[in-house]
């Protein structure tokens, strides 16, 4: 059984799966969809370049916008930790977390999306 969950978890299509899984449910379906509802900004050039925000001291690029305030990231945080400890909590029981696993062998949670790819390594000093 072990050497069985072993070549499950090391395969990287069952890899790329999770993590599709656990975007779906640890940020994807959070407050974030609060924040993306609401009108949609119109460009007509496509890129954004001609689109201003007009406040009562300045007229602000879209592309230096920004997008959430504090209050809004902290809420996003905090839920996106939340449903990510749920996620953690169920993928670590015996029971929620095999049956799991067995259904990302079965099919993709999200076949629709792009296959994930590995970034590159993260380093602090990049910009």
């Amino acid at each position: 059984m072990e050497s069985a969950l072993k070549a499950l978890v090391t395969d990287p299509v069952m890899q790329q799966r999770l993590a599709k899984y656990m975007a779906l449910r640890c940020f994807r379906n959070t407050v974030l969809e609060e924040f993306h509802c609401g009108k949609r900004i119109q460009s007509e050039t496509g890129d954004y370049t001609d689109v201003t925000v007009h406040t009562p001291s300045d007229v602000i690029p879209w592309k230096d916008v920004s997008r959430l305030n504090d209050s809004e990231m902290k809420a996003l945080m905090v839920d996106v930790v939340n449903c990510s400890y749920k996620f953690i909590h169920d993928l670590f029981d015996e029971e929620k977390g095999g049956q799991l696993l067995l259904e990302l062998a079965e099919r993709d949670p999200a076949p629709q999306w792009d296959t994930p790819q590995l970034p590159k390594p993260f380093n602090p000093h990049d910009k």
